[in-house]
């Protein structure tokens, strides 16, 4: 139940409860204040109802153009998504040259489409940035490049993406096997590419895992 609903309903048992008193107390109620009362009452959730549908509808819209900003993501550059608990990550086609942590120029676009979608739709939201390494060296230098990795795609949704700093942090995973696109593959060359990424998560559960409004 609205709170608009609930205190409605207690003004509708104040209300009652008020003709119910003149009544014991033999008080003379018109039938045209009782249908008066009650034709207000009425009009009050009447209008609550409207509102309640307007809401609805305008939370339905959002939640229809966010669908189109993901699938034209996953369209336009590529990307896959998964919805897990009060999260969606995304699954960017952003990759890295052997050893390097900078950020290619025909890698930037998906990000700042990335960026415009949680400016829109989870302005409030924990985006952390996952970084990714190819096994080839040694799993503590891998964390430490993975981290390179992230935080060089953070400077970027900070930067031009305008996303605000306190809500973009950095994660890395290295190596890690369970992560791997493809398990054992690494450089130098382009063999590998694929384990040498970032992933982009939004955590709105601290939004109530509800798609932002006005």
């Amino acid at each position: 139940m609205s709170l608009r609903r609930g205190k409605l309903l207690a003004a509708t048992l104040v209300t009652f409860a008020a003709i119910g008193s003149a009544l014991a107390g033999c008080a003379r109620v018109k039938s045209e204040q009782l249908d008066a009362a009650l034709a207000k009452v009425r009009d009050e959730y009447t209008a609550a109802d409207q509102e309640l549908a307007g809401r609805i509808n305008q939370v339905s819209g959002r939640v229809d153009r966010l669908e189109r900003e993901i699938e034209s993501l996953r369209s336009d550059f590529n990307v896959s998504v998964e919805r897990l608990q009060g999260m969606i990550r995304f699954n960017v086609p952003v990759h890295f040259e052997f050893d390097k942590a900078t950020l290619r120029e025909p890698d930037k676009p998906v990000l700042d489409r990335f960026a415009g979608v949680v400016k829109e739709f989870y302005p409030q939201a924990l985006i952390t940035v996952e970084g990714f390494a190819d096994p080839i060296g040694s799993a503590s230098y891998n964390l430490r490049l993975g981290k390179r990795r992230a935080e060089a795609v953070q400077q970027h949704l900070v930067g031009t993406g305008a996303l605000q700093s306190d809500r973009v942090r950095t994660v890395s995973y290295g190596e890690a096997r369970d992560r791997q696109v493809v398990p054992g593959a690494g450089g130098p060359g382009t063999k590998g590419t694929e384990n040498r990424r970032v992933a982009l998560v939004i955590d709105y559960s601290g939004e109530a895992g509800r798609v932002a409004g006005p």
